[in-house]
């Protein structure tokens, strides 16, 4: 890992109408728009979904590397988010959010293990440490 601080930039691009491009020096562009929930076309990632993804893919990196860490052996993990947009006060802000993940390990005795992991997990995501929306962890472990 490189030392901190580390730095990121994206760039958005627009026009009065059309969706944004949305694009970093590195990564291909993306097309962002409204979600239907604000009259958007739906067909597009919109910033509440992105946000949610971000909160996501950041958990499954972040159980990746304690499980490795810890030597968990596991087959797969499916991370689902789901957020909760409300009014606070005068703000529109996510309120909740919740994690549900389903990860499936071969042996019974990995349960507690793995558990401990997913939640560790969540305590390190930098993504959802950086919201101030409330948050819950839902797990399912699967043995094969």
């Amino acid at each position: 890992m490189d030392s901190l601080p580390h730095h990121y930039s994206v760039i958005v691009n627009a026009e009065p109408e059309n969706s944004l491009k949305t694009s970093a020096a590195h990564l291909p562009t993306i097309e962002v728009a409204p979600p239907r929930q604000f009259d958007g076309p739906g067909d597009k990632w919109s910033p509440e979904e992105l946000l949610l993804a971000a909160a996501a893919n950041c958990f499954v990196l972040s159980f990746r590397t304690v499980a490795s860490i810890a030597k968990l052996e596991w087959q797969t993990i499916q991370c689902t988010t789901e957020g909760v947009l409300d009014k606070v006060e005068r703000t529109m802000q996510f309120t909740e959010i919740v994690t549900r993940v389903v990860l499936t390990v071969e042996h019974e005795d990995s349960r507690s293990k793995a558990e401990k992991l997913l939640e560790k997990a969540e305590q390190i995501c930098i993504v959802s440490n950086s919201l101030t929306a409330t948050k819950h962890l839902e797990i399912e472990i699967i043995i094969l």
